[in-house]
């Protein structure tokens, strides 16, 4: 456990090491994700049956937090990652998971997933992703987007739309003919997670990648879905680097002690609060007023972070300006209509409006 826990650390140091690089860089965080790889991260929620870990609960959702306030671009990866063998071992495909789980486990493949087609991302819009029956399985045709480290991934755990608007959930292999992935996305921040669009143009993918479906909102009925705890807790991580900053600082300028103890008295409830729920279960509408919340912390930790840096804060070198890029991410990131309207009401207080 000893060497475990040194080996967690040492990797924290990698991450924060190359933090600003793999938020500012089009490239993949290659040091950062052999540093998960060594501490044994990867293993932490795959079920030890599989050659995991097997963690689960609060435990994970801590190992998160350190994470994300190390480096949120490579914690942000890894969630893409944990949220593939989430579904993998939801599906009850046992075939499937005996196939990859264990490979995902040492660190020796690479899975992410391509569903805010299903959830959050142009929902006002015709399906983009489809499937039809088609011989012994279906056909792929459309685009998937915002797929985070699409070049780097051996699979894909996807969700696609069927002609009567009934659902399913797949993995598909990125080496299928047919599958192409396109260049990265130009981001704001978190440049080095590589996200883009896979595209499919009459992919035959055969029905033992099935992993759900058809079925009707099927992400409705999923565990881990959109919103959920983990992205909270990746909210908290960041908040943490920036309350962290100014209590340093604090030491030697008060005028910044009580700011850093109101943001850290916030950070600390809703960690409580976030562990509660995963203990107990956390229902839809929970997780919903847990991520406005806690996209309203993230916001002003971090931007009181950039204040207190002064002019310094505002140089690529510094982390203050990192993490106030970064923060706005959360109001975008899987994000559902419950928690963006929490975080709409929080940005606009009726106090605030003021009429001509």
């Amino acid at each position: 456990m000893l060497n475990s826990r040194i080996a967690f650390e040492e990797a924290l140091t990698t991450l924060a090491t190359h933090a600003n690089d793999a938020d500012t860089e089009a490239t993949w965080p290659v040091d950062s994700w052999a540093a998960l790889r060594r501490s044994g991260t990867l293993a932490w929620c795959i079920p030890t049956k599989y050659g995991g870990e097997g963690r689960a609960g609060v435990e994970l959702l801590n190992g998160y937090e350190q994470l994300a306030g190390a480096c949120l671009t490579t914690c942000f990866i890894l969630s893409q990652r944990e949220a593939a063998c989430r579904r993998l071992l939801d599906s009850g495909n046992a075939a499937l998971c005996r196939e990859f789980l264990p490979l995902l486990a040492a660190g020796e493949r690479f899975a992410t997933v391509g569903l805010s087609q299903l959830t959050t991302s142009r929902q006002h819009l015709k399906p983009t992703f489809t499937a039809r029956m088609a011989h012994d399985g279906y056909l792929l045709d459309g685009t998937i987007p915002w797929v985070t480290g699409a070049a780097h991934a051996d699979f894909f755990v996807i969700g696609a739309v069927l002609e009567d608007d009934r659902q399913v959930l797949a993995v598909l292999p990125r080496d299928l003919p047919g599958v192409s992935v396109s260049p990265s996305l130009d981001l704001m921040a978190l440049q080095g997670s590589l996200t883009a669009e896979v595209r499919c143009s009459g992919v035959q993918l055969e029905k033992n990648w099935l992993l759900a479906g058809p079925a009707e909102r099927i992400m409705a009925s999923a565990k881990g879905g959109t919103g959920g705890l983990e992205t909270s807790c990746l909210a908290l991580g960041l908040s943490g680097a920036a309350v962290g900053y100014l209590k340093a600082e604090s030491a030697a300028r008060a005028e910044l002690r009580t700011v850093a103890e109101r943001l850290e008295h916030t950070l600390q409830g809703l960690r409580q609060e976030m562990h509660q729920l995963a203990e107990q279960g956390a229902t839809p509408e929970a997780a919903a007023t847990l991520r406005g919340n806690a996209n309203a912390l993230v916001l002003r930790a971090t931007q009181s972070a950039l204040t207190a840096s002064k002019g310094t804060g505002f140089l690529r070198n510094h982390p203050a300006q990192r993490w106030a890029r970064q923060a706005l991410f959360f109001l975008v990131w899987s994000c559902p209509r419950p928690a963006a309207e929490a975080t709409l009401a929080y940005l606009n207080p009726p106090e605030a409006i003021v009429c001509p």
